[in-house]
């Protein structure tokens, strides 16, 4: 299956700037520290509402599974669910960021009809199936949430189940990215592609607090000093080995490559880092478990 591409600006503006602009979870790259149930957009203003929306807001709920007509499905990396204080809900299916309003009174959430989302393609075997699955269960829909501490079950009305966990937020330091789309383009924007099947899994960096990063392009290890910003990350000239690998490979490290020797804009949200280049270049990753 070849991958399909998606403009950069209609993807940052499903999975960064548009949809949840106002969600409190968190970022490196500046968060306002306010009460996430404080500002409740269109929940319902009634004490025990506000205190169930501010269980659910604001958080990067990663997906479990989803149970439909009696089967489970165990959801892919990197899938996720979070509901804002704007009336927005967005996530990832597990290959394609999406985004819809949303309303939250009592334990009740409905979902829009509204929804969009990116268009690319994945290869994983299962990732799209699941992608439906889950995108079936919290798209115009009325869902049933049920918090129970650091997880959260929403049923739907047909008796779908969408099990998820709140993820704590991973830290840029230490922490194995590994890497699950390119971005390709110029100044202009570019493209988001998702990793090849040879690709996946071999692609991704660690950055330390000693000014470094490294870790693999897909066929090459690679080094480099970086040195951490205020939502920005200055990638000195890539040092790496000289093998030579397939073609899909190749593409993949040609990729990344262009990020180093420059600076780099960086989003840390849970468990996803994005890293965007002035000449729009990046990368997706999800922190490796």
């Amino acid at each position: 299956m070849h991958t399909q591409r998606l403009n950069l600006s209609a993807l940052s503006v499903l999975a960064v700037t548009g949809l949840l602009a106002t969600a409190a979870c968190g970022t490196d790259s500046g968060d306002s520290g306010k009460d996430p149930g404080s500002d409740s957009g269109s929940v319902s203003s009634s004490v025990g509402t506000r205190q169930a929306a501010a269980e659910i807001i604001g958080k990067q709920w990663n997906v479990q599974s989803v149970t439909a007509d009696g089967t489970k499905h165990d959801a892919p990396a990197g899938a996720y669910i979070e509901f804002a204080k704007n009336g927005k809900v967005g996530g990832n299916y597990g290959c394609n960021h999406f985004g819809a309003s949303a309303t939250i009174k009592g334990d009740t959430i409905t979902v829009g009809d509204d929804t969009v989302k990116t268009k690319m393609a994945c290869t994983t075997k299962g990732t799209m199936d699941f992608e439906s699955r889950l995108g079936a269960a919290v798209s115009d829909s009325t869902i049933k949430a049920e918090v129970d501490g650091d997880k959260l079950t929403l049923t739907t009305g047909d008796g779908t189940t969408v099990n998820l966990t709140a993820e704590k937020p991973a830290e840029l330091y230490g922490t194995k990215w590994n890497v699950t789309a390119t971005v390709r383009g110029d100044a202009k924007g570019g493209s988001a592609v998702a990793l090849s099947p040879e690709a996946e899994g071999r692609a991704h960096l660690t950055f330390d607090e000693k000014g470094t990063v490294s870790g693999q392009l897909g066929c090459n290890r690679v080094t480099a000093k970086a040195t951490v910003g205020d939502g920005t990350i200055t990638l000195g000239t890539a040092g790496t080995t000289r093998k030579m690998c397939s073609d899909s490979l190749m593409d993949t490290e040609r990729s990344l490559l262009k990020l180093f020797d420059g600076t780099v804009k960086y989003q840390l949200k849970g468990s996803n880092l994005t890293l965007t280049s002035e000449n729009g270049a990046g990368l997706e990753a999800v922190a490796g478990k």
